[in-house]
């Protein structure tokens, strides 16, 4: 019996609008009535999540929340923190002098929201899905003693994949390096992802691999999927991500997360 599952939110739980549909949050809700821990695991920030955990009722003394992919997990209540690895501001500023290298834009996450050296068009699509500010920071005077949640170099998909190509491999031994849209690549501390944050999570909570379940569509849902009992990509997933999923589900338009509810704990 599957006792917890983990669902990505963007091309995932969220519908292209941006919305969970009535069938999914009954799902939800199903699974809950159940005793089934829903966790929602995401690259955002926690204030682009706290919305949709609102509307999930998924704000209590006994839920919790990955965010950061995975580098923060905590209560949605007390806000107490059960882990966090993080990169600091020595990452920050070697990433920095390598995106203008590549020529990319860049932006952050810091314990105090998202900062970038200058504003583009992808780091405004950033503040607005998560409904937050941005600061204009010069990076090079950023302490490198500063806890960075993620770096993240942002461009036009064309233009990211060229620069991927020329990424020096110390970049892979130095960092998890995720690719969560075709616009967005991040950088996280080598021990965070979102398999390791599930991971931790269900020791905290006394849960074994064999019975989580993580649904995803990108490429920062990949180690979860490897991680889980019951690896499930989207329907609209990217390539890789089906090939290591032990189940692929209809898209997030067609109600895939309901679907997988349903069909592997529902049903039982």
């Amino acid at each position: 019996m599957y006792k917890l599952i983990a669902i990505d939110m963007d091309g995932t739980l969220l519908k292209e609008d941006k919305t969970i549909s009535d069938m999914t949050k009954k799902a939800i809700r199903s699974a809950k009535k159940r005793g089934v821990k829903v966790v929602i695991a995401s690259g955002r920030p926690v204030q682009g999540l706290t919305r949709y955990l609102e509307e999930l009722e998924l704000i209590a003394e006994n839920e919790y929340v990955l965010s950061f992919n995975g580098a923060l997990i905590q209560n949605t209540k007390t806000k107490e923190v059960i882990g966090k690895t993080v990169l600091k501001g020595s990452d920050l500023r070697y990433l920095y002098n390598l995106s203008k290298e590549l020529g990319l834009n860049i932006h952050a996450f810091t314990d105090n929201g998202c900062i970038t050296p200058k504003m583009s068009k992808y780091t405004e699509v950033e503040a607005t899905i998560n409904g937050i500010e941005v600061g204009i920071v010069d990076f090079n005077e950023v302490s490198v003693d500063e806890d960075i949640a993620k770096v993240m170099m942002v461009d036009e998909p064309e233009i990211l994949e060229a620069a991927i190509e020329k990424l020096p491999k110390e970049v892979y031994e130095k960092y998890t390096v995720v690719r969560s849209a075709p616009y967005f690549l991040e950088f996280l501390n080598k021990e965070s992802n979102k398999g390791e944050g599930v991971r931790a999570l269900a020791e905290h909570l006394g849960i074994k691999q064999e019975e989580v379940i993580c649904v995803g569509d990108a490429g920062n849902d990949l180690h979860m999927i490897e991680f889980a009992g019951l690896g499930v990509a989207m329907g609209n997933a990217f390539d890789e991500v089906k090939q290591v999923a032990n189940y692929v589900t209809s898209t997030n338009e067609e109600d895939g997360v309901a679907e997988v509810i349903e069909k592997f704990i529902l049903a039982g």
